[in-house]
């Protein structure tokens, strides 16, 4: 019973401190996460905070639940070792398939499209159109989301083909060959933003979150416009772009559909 007791308090020991290390590394892995790949609000419009905590979850917890199980202090160091490193392997195997998921989820684009800003994931892009030897927008980076624009059809023949891509969901904001410099549409951009005044009125019971939201752009109401967001996961968002320079101030959680 004795020998039970002392296996099982070095046992726990063991595991405590797996653990400690193991919150380490996921305390790391959330600032890239949170900090530059889904930073506020992308984490709520993609979904990418329920799919890391999973992943963190499950890399956290069973890593020290293995060496709980496996640890004996009556082993030989090299046995211990040879556990020990088994089990972190196992436990870094799981965590890079998970980081691999969720850089696959995070959001590479916030992208003006016709009368709506667009965010779109590494998933959602059309892969087959990328052409990286081009440069520019071609090249997708990995220091979070960048704000760009979708050019309009160069003729008829292109919109009919754009509009049957988009019904089968394979909207224009997804295709590398239609992105475009953001600077190139903050003229249509204007002239598709709207008063904050209609987003009062079309949303009354949301008028607390507005006035938050105003208030972090740090400009007046009067020098804001406004147009809503859409992803493949929610709609029930808008952001508020300085009305001269179309910049984007914040973001509001309030449904502008």
């Amino acid at each position: 019973m004795n020998m039970v007791k002392t296996r099982l308090r070095r046992a726990l020991g063991a595991a405590g401190w797996h653990l400690l290390a193991s919150a380490l590394v996921a305390a790391v892995a959330a600032g890239l996460v949170f900090g530059v790949w889904f930073p506020y609000p992308y984490r709520e419009l993609v979904g990418g905070r329920e799919l890391f905590l999973i992943v963190v979850a499950v890399d956290v917890v069973c890593g020290p639940l293995l060496t709980l199980v496996l640890f004996n202090h009556l082993k030989s160091r090299r046995e211990l070792a040879l556990d020990l490193s088994l089990v972190a392997m196992i436990q870094l195997a799981a965590l890079v398939y998970g980081l691999h998921t969720v850089v696959e989820a995070r959001p590479v684009y916030l992208a003006f499209e016709v009368d709506r800003f667009r965010a779109v994931t590494m998933a959602d892009v059309q892969r087959d159109q990328l052409r990286p030897e081009r440069g520019g927008l071609h090249v997708i980076g990995w220091s979070g989301p960048q704000v760009i624009g979708v050019r309009q059809p160069k003729d008829n023949e292109e919109m009919m083909r754009s509009l049957d891509l988009s019904l089968g969901g394979i909207e224009q904001a997804v295709r590398p060959d239609w992105w475009i410099p953001y600077e190139e549409i903050r003229p249509r951009l204007l002239a598709k933003a709207r008063p904050v005044s209609e987003l009062r009125e079309k949303r009354p019971d949301q008028k607390a979150q507005i006035d938050i939201s105003i208030s972090e752009s740090g400009l007046r109401e009067a020098q804001l416009r406004w147009l809503p967001i859409t992803s493949f996961q929610s709609t029930g968002w808008v952001a508020f772009v300085d009305a001269t320079s179309a910049e984007i101030k914040s973001f509001a959680p309030v449904d502008g559909f």
